[in-house]
């Protein structure tokens, strides 16, 4: 059976894309302003709140700069708190 990556709430796309900017500013990650970034996610203090790894960031625009770990880190995040927050509304 083929794996089919297709979202049951289609709409759901623009918060998980806001999510994932969040987490990564959080993580001190820098994914860059390029047409893949959303214009209001807050990443201004990014560098502040998580450790950022020893890449020079600065040029790069988007996610393909990133490692497997630094990637793997922020989807593992948006479970975590998507699975937190499904847990909230079942109490």
């Amino acid at each position: 059976m083929a794996r089919s990556n297709r979202r049951v709430v289609p709409e759901s796309r623009q918060m998980l894309d806001q999510m994932k900017y969040e987490i990564a500013a959080e993580f001190g990650l820098n994914v860059g302003y390029g047409q893949n970034a959303l214009a209001g996610a807050d990443t201004e203090f990014g560098s502040e709140l998580g450790a950022v790894s020893d890449h020079s960031y600065g040029q790069y625009k988007g996610w393909g700069h990133l490692t497997s770990r630094e990637n793997g880190s922020v989807g593992g995040e948006i479970t975590k708190r998507l699975i937190g927050q499904a847990e909230k509304q079942l109490l």
